[in-house]
């Protein structure tokens, strides 16, 4: 098995309801997000997916989707203030943990072909998530 992992950064912003910690409030971080994907063969290339490829493709979702966006739960009080502001927003119908965002990665990544196995979500230096899905 052949596995490459590209690896991507980005700024949001998020909160999380029902949750006691200082994530309750309104805030951002510099994200990273590690994004393995794997084969039994490689290409006529010799790889398992060009990194350009992956960068190119993944990273303009991302700069677009998520890059410096506030990411929120749709029952979140704060939405109809920072939409009348026009604030660039991402409503989700789950709360924007790390976890989430991990699996929103992954789930994009699949229906774009690549052949992901895990997708590693760092949130601060010192924390991640990861999501893997259930078949590659």
């Amino acid at each position: 098995m052949y596995k490459v992992t590209k690896e991507i950064h980005f700024c949001y912003g998020h909160r999380l309801l029902h949750y006691e910690g200082k994530c309750r409030f309104l805030h951002g971080h510099n994200a990273r997000v590690e994004i393995e994907l794997a084969s039994n063969v490689l290409d006529r290339r010799g790889m398992v997916m060009d990194f350009n490829e992956v960068k190119a493709r993944l990273q303009d979702w991302i700069d677009s989707t998520l890059d410096h966006k506030m990411l929120l739960n749709r029952d979140d009080p704060a939405l109809p203030i920072l939409s009348s502001l026009k604030e660039p927003l991402l409503c989700l119908d789950r709360n924007p943990t790390a976890e989430v965002i991990a699996e929103m990665i992954c789930d994009y990544a699949k229906e774009q072909g690549f052949p992901v196995t895990e997708v590693r979500f760092w949130e601060t230096p010192t924390s991640f998530a990861t999501f893997r899905p259930s078949s590659p």
